[in-house]
């Protein structure tokens, strides 16, 4: 175990950049997938005739996929059909894909735990259904929501070192490069990484409980 070599400014100075890649394609993905995933709960939540059926079908599909498949799909199979993106929008299409298919189940099974009768009542005083769920329904379900959807970005966070078989510059990626180059540093880069990945995801995770305790109040 070689600190002195692993810890030299210009493979700190490259693990950061690392570190910079995963969060950018962490949290796009995140907002991308929370926004789609949304979208593709309440359709399947509001049971529209055919489109729900369709857009369930189809959510089963991507969850029952392995991610590193949809990694390749993106980047290897899509190039064939003339759709081609950077490894980066790559990395992001197939995260967002995957998640947004485990974040729509979590929105629709937070929208169902809210009672019925909540958006009985929303309807009887004049609201439409979009009015509804956005004034009473959501506010209630998004309660319920929180500790799913925070482990499910946490899992996204760890997933983006998935994206090291596209040779996407992530966190994962730039760490084998140094200890590739330096195996002396390998249990070096390895707690390094322990680090930085415990720190993004322990700080997501303290966020939403405060985030929790304050929307509770």
């Amino acid at each position: 175990m070689n600190f002195a070599q692993a810890l030299t400014l210009p493979n700190l100075r490259f693990i950061f950049d690392g570190l910079l890649v995963t969060l950018e394609v962490a949290v796009i993905s995140i907002v991308f997938s929370f926004i789609i995933g949304g979208i593709l709960g309440v359709i399947r939540f509001l049971r529209i005739p055919y489109l729900s059926k369709i857009v369930g079908l189809i959510i089963d599909i991507i969850r029952n996929l392995p991610l590193l498949l949809i990694i390749f799909f993106t980047y290897f199979a899509l190039p064939q059909i003339g759709i081609q993106f950077s490894i980066f929008w790559s990395a992001v299409v197939a995260l967002t894909i995957f998640e947004s298919a485990m974040l729509s189940e979590i929105i629709r099974g937070g929208i169902e735990a809210v009672p019925k009768g909540q958006m009985e009542a929303g309807r009887s005083t004049g609201l439409n259904i979009a009015q509804t769920m956005y004034y009473i329904v959501l506010p209630q379900g998004i309660k319920l929501m929180v500790p799913p959807l925070v482990s499910q970005f946490v899992s996204l966070i760890r997933d983006t070192s998935l994206a090291v078989v596209i040779s996407l510059p992530e966190l994962t990626h730039n760490s084998k490069i140094i200890y590739a180059q330096y195996p002396s540093t390998v249990l070096v880069m390895f707690i390094i990484m322990t680090v930085c990945y415990f720190a993004i995801c322990y700080s997501l995770s303290l966020f939403a409980k405060r985030f929790e305790l304050n929307y509770q109040k």
